[in-house]
């Protein structure tokens, strides 16, 4: 993999034509976790398009390809309902497993707060994925204090950045 200086990435606002393309990429990019894991309840990787869909049909969501280069190398999505009292939500973000450690997520989050407004996010993520823990510390999110035990391998951690 090439790592360059200067990393170039856009988000592109996902259309209703898009839902396939976003569903299959995401099972792809949480089948790692989902067989580490087995979180049959809550993993992105056993979603149906119907839950995509509804979503996507939400007024306050926004779906977004993280592009690098003209490739989809992974999706955002925001929930801002723009009324500036509720947080607003990362909820998924992934990169293909091919283009991670590059540091595409930390910038699709950057663009994602430069669109959206940079104050009063919040995100969770896996306790136990350290990775993904760091990264959103790094980016200024700070743990609430909530926790929830998922199974007895997985525990999910609550962030909030004001």
């Amino acid at each position: 993999m090439v790592m360059r200086n200067e990393m170039d990435i856009k988000l592109i606002e996902a259309r209703f034509d898009d839902l396939d393309t976003i569903l299959q990429m995401q099972k792809d990019a949480f089948a790692k976790l989902y067989a580490k894991y087995q979180d049959t309840e809550t993993s992105p990787a056993t979603e149906k398009y119907e839950d995509i869909l509804f979503r996507f049909n939400q007024p306050e969501t926004t779906y977004y390809f993280i592009m690098a280069d003209n490739v989809k190398v992974g999706v955002i999505r925001v929930v801002d309902f723009k009324d500036g009292k509720k947080r607003k939500r990362i909820s998924p973000i992934f990169i293909m497993p091919e283009f991670r450690n590059i540091g595409y997520a930390q910038k699709a989050i950057y663009e994602a707060e430069r669109i959206h407004g940079e104050q009063n996010w919040k995100l969770d993520t896996i306790l136990q994925e350290k990775g993904n823990c760091y990264l959103y510390e790094k980016l200024g999110y700070h743990q609430t204090g909530k926790t929830e035990q998922i199974n007895d391998k997985m525990t999910i951690v609550y962030y909030e950045k004001d």
